[in-house]
């Protein structure tokens, strides 16, 4: 091949970027050199760092500083606004380019088959993240009425929800978000609010730097029932060999034994409590029942038959996220991922990140699992297993994009927005406010 390797990433998080940095650091990128082309459903790149990390984490946003650098390589271009298979079907991909790489992650909320899950006041937690992110598809209200709320789950996303839900407007307002998460969280009457995992500390999923963060708040008392904290043989294992759950178990010890203060907003943390049933009245939410658990030895629970019903008036459901299916590839619908052998689909067709594994791990797990797939890409390429693109030249698919009608934003379009999000936050003493209508974002970009 005289010609470089063309390859395009659909989806530009960390696992889509982090793919093309494994390739850049490839031998192809040497001889016959890559070419990549990433493409991104959202004028903006960054995926779920964007919208789907509370704005009050700076540090973990901090990654995107290092999303930049690769983003930047001159071998990688970038194509905001374009949908997948809306504007580029797999087919019409296949014909510009030598393989495609699909890193779409996971945006919706998984299920939970519970009774009464549907009332009007129960929601996902991935639609409450996309609207205090500012997420250009979804409404621009929120319903923040409930003044004891409940959030279902033991993991960073239920932290996050209760934290956000418990915060103040003002506390939120040095961070980037747009105007209408500020009015909307102004409304807010939340007093209360209960955060319920059906195992016990040993158990929970909260990293240790996130669930101290919530004790950092001078308007959240945290509260931690002493009875809760309770461990048995498979607890004790689990805290000798993880350190992380060693860490998370001794803060909750710590809450547990103190006495109560004073700020005005409570959040509670309830362990060996499991959501057996939504409560409505008039088709809204007005309680949730829970089971009482017990531990079996091994660490995991089982139910006492002894029930509580807890006075709230909404509920978060934060337990875990779920891939959308992809046009034209396998989809096992329990996993919510595409089946695939170390990353690779079919030849010249290839997965990474939650759709390839599940959201499950951290940031940095998708490192390895970039690294997985393009091993697999390359050894199909050195093999001749990649079938030739009909129009490898990176003119042809602009040109493809332009026919069709698509306005699509660019690298440079994206450092344009940023300039401007970054200008509208210098306003008002702020290091940035995201703008949220497509239009409007498209427009700053110059698409």
């Amino acid at each position: 091949m005289t010609r470089p390797l063309r390859v395009a990433i659909v989806g530009s998080g960390p696992a889509g970027i982090y793919a093309a940095d494994a390739l850049l650091k490839s031998d192809a990128a040497q001889d016959p050199g890559v070419s990549i082309d990433i493409f991104e459903r959202m004028p903006a790149p960054f995926g779920l760092i964007r919208y789907g990390v509370a704005p009050d984490h700076p540090r973990i946003k901090g990654i995107i500083t290092a999303l930049h650098q690769v983003l930047d390589k001159p071998q990688i271009r970038l194509f905001g606004n374009v949908d997948y298979p809306g504007d580029l079907s797999l087919d019409e991909l296949h014909q510009f380019y030598d393989a495609v790489v699909f890193a779409t992650g996971a945006n919706a909320d998984r299920a939970l088959d519970l009774p009464g899950i549907d009332l009007d006041g129960s929601y996902g937690a991935a639609d409450f993240v996309f609207w205090y992110d500012g997420h250009p598809d979804v409404p621009r209200d929120w319903p923040l009425t409930a003044e004891k709320v409940a959030v279902l789950g033991v993991g960073n996303v239920a932290l996050d929800v209760a934290r956000v839900l418990a915060k103040t407007a003002d506390e939120l307002l040095p961070t980037e978000i747009p105007a209408n998460v500020y009015e909307g969280l102004r409304q807010n009457k939340a007093l209360e609010v209960h955060v319920f995992g059906r195992r016990g500390p040993a158990q929970a999923k909260f990293s240790p730097m996130e669930l101290r963060e919530l004790d950092h708040s001078p308007n959240i008392e945290v509260v931690v029932d002493p009875e809760d904290i309770d461990y048995d043989e498979g607890s004790i294992a689990t805290r000798r060999g993880n350190k992380q759950a060693d860490m998370v178990a001794s803060t909750l010890e710590n809450w547990a034994i103190r006495d109560v203060g004073d700020r005005p907003h409570r959040l509670y943390l309830h362990f060996f409590e499991s959501p057996v049933e939504v409560l409505g009245e008039d088709g809204k939410v007005v309680g949730l029942r829970t089971e009482r658990t017990e531990l079996d030895g091994t660490g995991n629970v089982r139910g006492t038959g002894r029930f509580r019903d807890w006075d709230v008036q909404s509920v978060y459901r934060a337990v875990g996220y779920y891939s959308e299916e992809l046009a034209k590839l396998p989809f096992d619908v329990d996993s919510g991922t595409v089946p695939h052998d170390a990353g690779r689909v079919e030849p010249s067709t290839y997965v990474t990140g939650w759709i390839k594994r599940g959201p499950v791990g951290l940031i940095g797990h998708t490192k390895g699992d970039a690294n997985e797939t393009v091993a697999s890409l390359l050894a199909d390429h050195a093999a001749g297993r990649l079938a030739a693109p009909t129009s490898p030249s990176p003119e042809s698919v602009e040109a493809f994009l332009r026919e069709r009608g698509v306005r699509y934003t660019s690298r440079e379009g994206w450092y344009r927005l940023d300039a401007h999000e970054r200008a509208l936050g210098a306003a008002q003493g702020r290091e940035r406010v995201k703008v949220v209508p497509r239009d409007e974002m498209l427009d700053a970009s110059g698409a």
